[in-house]
């Protein structure tokens, strides 16, 4: 897979924040070095939130975010900064942009960066100060008020004028060294089998499966298998018999869709590991003791019970849709047909999470984990259990234990 081609999932997320005519989107036309951001005079210009992916050695892919000012006025502006707000939950890095101008200014006080510092602090989230627009007053001038920055906020400020290139180096370095190092999972499968083992693979290619291509979470597996010197083997279920009787000794691994949890458990020997792609995104996205916890509430669910299932990709459905009709389906077998399912997808997330039994979680492969674990905390906020499609699914077939018991060694 080319670098470029990196999903914006398993990029490191920094995020620019600060007022409008802070000066955020030249900056990241400076880091980016590219006219990635729209720049105007006017305050404002900069709507919604704005993507690009790059390379920054030695940190490798990431993604840049450009969103809308502080400050931002009227109900659109309101709007906006709602969604400022939101791409707090992908960010992974903050980057809290002031202004020359505003900082120069004490009697005017700097109240909204400091509300917006302690909110980012509140979802963990590292944060860098940037003084910006340098060049309209002196250079002693600059290294005072990035003093007092440092002081007042109790982060690092890097002094810089987006408009001057020389600039560019030491704010990359800054970024470089206080960007976090935890931001994903170092290894999707590395650490359950050994070198030179064989891992196999059931995919099926049935009509949800995409034409031509296997779904990202097929495909991040087998390069994960690769780069740990490991041997992928993939079949669909069907081929599993097959497969199992090519091979001189047993798989170190099998890995499955969740969908045929119950036919691929069947054919399995018990003593061969077994799970499957949706466990492993959310081993590497998310909280996996937290969704095994929440999958147990699959058997108290009642009735009269409401249950969201969330999705981090917005797509058509196809008959028999995992989310739509699928998991409602057997939800409603095990806790009665007044069950009732409602759907989120893409960063649609209610707020109302309280009036939930249960939160069912699609694997997040198009969330990076900042995303998926701010779901989690918003769900253990509002005391609702959570979990996953492949979790839940392994529940139901009653092989919960089976399919998470090695990541417990």
């Amino acid at each position: 897979m080319a670098l470029m081609d990196t999903p914006r999932a398993n990029r490191l997320h920094i995020a620019f924040y600060g007022r409008r005519n802070a000066g955020k989107s030249s900056l990241i036309n400076m880091v980016t070095a590219q006219q990635t951001a729209l720049v105007s005079e006017y305050a404002g210009t900069t709507t919604d939130p704005v993507f690009k992916s790059m390379e920054l050695l030695p940190l490798g892919p990431i993604a840049v975010i450009d969103t809308a000012g502080l400050d931002d006025t009227g109900e659109l502006g309101e709007l906006r900064i709602e969604r400022s707000k939101e791409m707090m939950n992908r960010t992974d890095l903050a980057l809290l942009v002031v202004g020359a101008a505003e900082a120069s200014v004490p009697e005017q006080g700097l109240a909204l960066e400091k509300k917006w510092l302690a909110e980012l602090r509140d979802r963990k989230i590292t944060v860098i100060g940037v003084l910006n627009q340098i060049d309209r007053i002196s250079p002693e001038r600059a290294d005072t008020i990035r003093t007092e920055l440092e002081d007042e906020f109790g982060i690092p400020f890097t002094a810089v004028s987006a408009l001057d290139k020389k600039y560019r180096p030491p704010l990359l370095s800054a970024i470089i060294k206080n960007a976090p190092t935890d931001f994903e999972t170092p290894t999707l499968t590395g650490d359950l089998f050994a070198p030179g083992a064989s891992v196999v693979l059931v995919a099926p290619q049935d009509i949800q499966a995409p034409k031509g291509r296997l779904i990202l979470p097929q495909v991040q597996v087998i390069r994960d298998i690769l780069d740990h010197k490991g041997m992928a083997l993939t079949c669909t279920a069907d081929q599993l018999p097959e497969m199992l009787a090519a091979l001189k000794e047993p798989p170190a691994l099998v890995v499955t869709d969740s969908q045929v949890f119950g036919r691929v458990n069947a054919l399995l020997p018990r003593e061969v590991p077994l799970t499957s792609f949706s466990i492993i995104m959310a081993r590497s996205k998310g909280e996996l003791s937290v969704f095994v916890e929440g999958a147990r509430a699959i058997d108290k669910l009642k009735p009269t019970d409401k249950v969201l299932i969330a999705e981090a990709c917005t797509h058509a459905p196809l008959n028999e849709d995992i989310g739509r009709e699928k998991l409602p389906r057997w939800l409603r077998e095990r806790a009665g047909d007044g069950l009732v399912t409602e759907i989120a997808t893409g960063l649609d997330f209610p707020k109302n999470l309280g009036d939930y039994a249960l939160i069912l979680h699609c694997g997040g492969c198009m969330f990076n984990r900042k995303q998926l674990m701010s779901r989690i905390v918003e769900a253990q906020a509002a005391g609702v259990p959570i979990t996953n499609y492949g979790i839940a699914i392994a529940q139901l077939n009653g092989i919960l234990e089976r399919v998470t018991e090695m990541f417990k060694k």
